[in-house]
């Protein structure tokens, strides 16, 4: 029987995010679910407020009794969570270019201001201007165009409005750490980087660190690795053969 995978996209991102990576998976070896998160895609509307407790509710309904795991960035620090509320459910997990949040709290109170900034733009602003503005920040530079554009696509599947309100409930600034968790996934976990995302090796390293039965693996790539090396992403996957 295929292996059940369970795959969570970034923030403004939708589940098609994951198309070049399914395409790589062996459909006789693993079945591929990917989801969209509350406040994007096919999952914009919905109740509110938008809640870490939410998005695992909606993960663990939707998924099979058990299955491996995958999140990118947002959905990365999704993932963390699913694994925590239900670790009986999750057989593997593979984080991709993510935090277990913030632990500064005056740091991590900024980045909520930010985000609300950000959010409060987002309820006024078209579509475009959301996306002209989040790809300039320096985590993408350096991507492909090819990338740039399979990104830009993906934005457009989204309403603004529903993305301010994943922003506020389940923002970096908005999520409790779990740092100080990490020691109660004793799953195995493959922590994804790529090669030129500085600050995610950085935040990679010291969740391998914290997590019992964990390893890290740098790849050719920046921080959206789905879209940029979805190769690279779908051997990660093979990783629990």
């Amino acid at each position: 029987m295929p292996e059940s995978v369970v795959l969570l996209h970034g923030f403004s991102g939708t589940r098609r995010a994951w198309d070049g990576v399914s395409s790589q998976l062996e459909r006789e070896r693993y079945s591929a679910l990917a989801l969209d998160l509350p406040g994007h895609g096919e999952a914009a509307g919905g109740e509110r407020p938008i809640t870490f407790s939410r998005c695992v509710a909606d993960v663990l309904a939707a998924a099979p009794a058990r299955f491996a795991l995958c999140g990118y960035s947002l959905g990365g620090r999704v993932a963390l969570h699913v694994a925590l509320e239900a670790p009986q459910r999750v057989r593997r997990l593979v984080l991709i270019s993510t935090t277990a949040g913030i632990d500064d709290g005056a740091e991590r109170a900024a980045r909520r201001a930010s985000d609300e900034r950000l959010a409060a733009e987002l309820e006024r602003m078209p579509i475009e201007d959301f996306i002209a503005r989040w790809r300039s920040q320096p985590l993408f530079a350096g991507e492909p165009p090819e990338v740039a554009r399979l990104a830009g696509e993906d934005h457009r599947r989204n309403r603004p409005a529903a993305l301010a309100d994943a922003l506020r409930g389940i923002g970096t600034g908005e999520m409790t750490p779990l740092w100080a968790r990490l020691g109660e996934i004793g799953m195995p976990v493959l922590v994804l980087v790529g090669e030129r995302d500085a600050k995610f090796t950085a935040l990679g390293e010291r969740m391998v660190q914290g997590l019992p039965d964990a390893e890290l693996i740098v790849v050719p790539g920046g921080h959206n690795l789905p879209l940029e090396n979805p190769a690279a992403v779908a051997e990660a996957l093979r990783g629990g053969d």
